[in-house]
């Protein structure tokens, strides 16, 4: 940035002639392109603009006419100011024609009431403009390095807002054409006062289709866009009027974003990926101030105070879909018809991908809503998709507890995703088993995503989604899988019929025994195998677990333990 005319009387070089600003105190902003030493009356016509003028006055001529001229003739060619040293032409003061003529022009005078060394004042003055166009150099290398990475490895439009805030030092925001923020970097700012009533402020600016800058505001903004059609605008929030290096700035970082636009192909929306962002800082706790995350739930449509927030999970059964169709591919469609069902529903959410195999959404029911009949409703217009299980979380009645209730989703949807399809039931999915999914015992989890939970919907029938509380104790297992405890009870219980000969299904046996309630015959027959061959194989099982099968109370424990290792089992 070029020094200003405040910045040259702070140097040592000019402070020891003791200026005095005369005339024209709020000139002291401007900036310095040049310093010319002038002893000419007719030089206005050499100059471009930008210069500090240095005289003695020598040179000057007397009448007051065309001291005023003179004065006038240096304002209009735009000098930064002239700066008049006294002791030679005029010896206490300046003349009264020269100050009324600056004045009358708006023209920066300065008197010098000491002399100055007009040369070292040229070197050090122009050292310093040279050092800061080479800043503006390095600076406007690093902007067009920033960018061109970004543009080339494909970054989301929550990155470039992020680089350009770094780039500028201050906050950056992109905002749709409905006013709806996409992405926002607030840098030191507060983003509750920084998006307060957003898209009111957003909607008084002016559309001028170019770069412009909003003194109300302290707004930059410029729109984004191509081939003659914009689909938002990028502002920078200044804290005074502009530099040239920040219109460099936020243009370029618009053309990033346009081109990125132009370049993603089966990439998400802005929408999604918008709601993506927010949802993921919920759930990772990068957004630690629930006010900063209310702020910019409202700022993309979403109310949050006093409302039931429902975080909902949508996990496909089998992520690769069909052949040449990526699992992040499904996913996003699975997100933007997700997004979809809820316009119909006018149900306000945040909607975006999670993984490769789940997308997630934060619906926003106004506290009468009754909720069963809102998430039927947008289940159903979800039926189509085979293979999609929907878990949704305990609703939250503030935006700090929606990371819980999109934990408690994945979870669900979690457990239910991993039943084997098509029987309804969880079958036994134990290694080496041999049974054909017949089930264990007091399961009662539907496996297939479709209507069946357990819940009855408001219609008496059942609820095409799953809460926890349709899990039981699976999904406690399922929950609790990884702990150490659970590990060592299934070891405990099952361990020595684990290391038996694994190729005689023993597990398979003790899994249908399980199934029929302790009825020997209907396990028999559901195993498909000869009575004494099935009950020699009981007295098996005992021998090696050292147990008594006719205990209700071991049959519970085992029960346990064949549902706990079932949820540890590969899928």
């Amino acid at each position: 940035m070029l020094p200003t005319v405040a910045d040259l009387l702070d140097l040592d070089l000019l402070r020891r002639g003791s200026p005095r600003v005369v005339t024209g105190p709020d000139g002291l902003a401007a900036q310095v392109r040049w310093v010319h030493v002038l002893e000419l009356a007719d030089a206005a016509h050499l100059l471009r603009s930008g210069e500090f003028v240095l005289t003695t006055g020598v040179a000057l001529p007397a009448e007051p006419v065309l001291l005023a001229r003179y004065a006038a003739e240096l304002a209009a060619a735009g000098v930064s100011a002239l700066a008049v040293e006294l002791g030679r032409r005029y010896v206490e003061a300046l003349p009264t024609a020269l100050v009324r003529a600056a004045a009358d022009s708006g023209l920066t005078l300065i008197a010098f009431e000491h002399e100055v060394p007009f040369v070292e004042i040229t070197e050090a003055v122009h050292a310093m403009i040279i050092d800061a166009q080479l800043a503006e150099l390095r600076a406007s290398e690093r902007l067009h390095e920033v960018f061109t990475e970004l543009s080339v490895a494909g970054a989301s439009p929550d990155e470039v807002v992020r680089q350009a805030a770094i780039l500028a030092g201050r906050p950056v925001i992109l905002a749709d054409l409905s006013h709806r923020v996409l992405a926002c970097e607030p840098g030191r700012a507060d983003p509750a006062r920084l998006l307060a009533g957003f898209a009111r402020r957003s909607r008084s600016l002016r559309t001028t289709g170019r770069t412009a800058f909003d003194e109300a505001s302290g707004w930059l903004y410029t729109p984004v866009g191509a081939r003659g059609e914009d689909w938002g605008r990028v502002i920078l929030v200044c804290d005074g009027p502009p530099r040239d290096p920040d219109t460099v700035l936020i243009e370029r970082a618009a053309t990033t974003l346009a081109l990125g636009r132009l370049l993603t192909r089966h990439a998400e929306s802005l929408d999604r990926q918008a709601h993506r962002t927010l949802i993921t800082g919920l759930i990772s706790q990068a957004l630690t101030d629930p006010a900063e995350a209310a702020v910019r739930s409202r700022a993309l449509g979403v109310p949050v105070d006093g409302r039931q927030l429902i975080a909902v999970v949508f996990r496909l059964r089998d992520p690769s879909g069909a052949l040449g169709v990526s699992a992040h591919a499904r996913v996003l469609d699975v997100a933007d018809a997700a997004a979809a069902a809820c316009r119909a529903e006018r149900i306000p959410s945040l909607v975006g991908t999670l993984d490769d195999a789940r997308a997630g959404a934060m619906l926003s029911l106004s506290p009468r809503a009754d909720a069963d009949r809102a998430l039927g409703s947008l289940a159903a217009r979800l039926s189509d998709w085979d293979g999609l299980i929907i878990g949704v979380g305990t609703a939250a009645g503030s935006i700090r507890d929606v990371r819980r209730s999109f934990l408690e989703a994945t979870q669900v949807a979690d457990v239910a995703a991993e039943r084997p399809d098509g029987s309804g039931l969880p079958g036994s999915g134990l290694p080496g088993s041999g049974l054909p999914g017949s089930g264990l015992p007091g399961s009662g989890l539907p496996g297939s995503g479709l209507p069946g939970s357990g819940l009855a919907g408001p219609d008496g029938g059942q609820l095409p989604f799953y809460r926890l509380a349709d899990l039981r104790l699976r999904g406690l297992l399922h929950l609790l899988r990884d702990d150490p405890r659970v590990q060592t009870f299934v070891e405990r219980e099952l361990g020595p019929l684990l290391a038996a000969e694994p190729d005689t299904a023993l597990l398979g046996v003790l899994a249908a025994y399980l199934a029929a309630g302790g009825n020997k015959a209907e396990a028999a027959k559901q195993a498909h195998l000869a009575r004494p061959t099935f009950y020699e194989r009981l007295r098996r099982i005992e021998r090696i677990l050292g147990t008594d099968l006719g205990s209700a109370e071991s049959r519970t424990s085992l029960h346990v333990a064949l549902l706990a290792l079932e949820a540890r089992a590969p899928r």
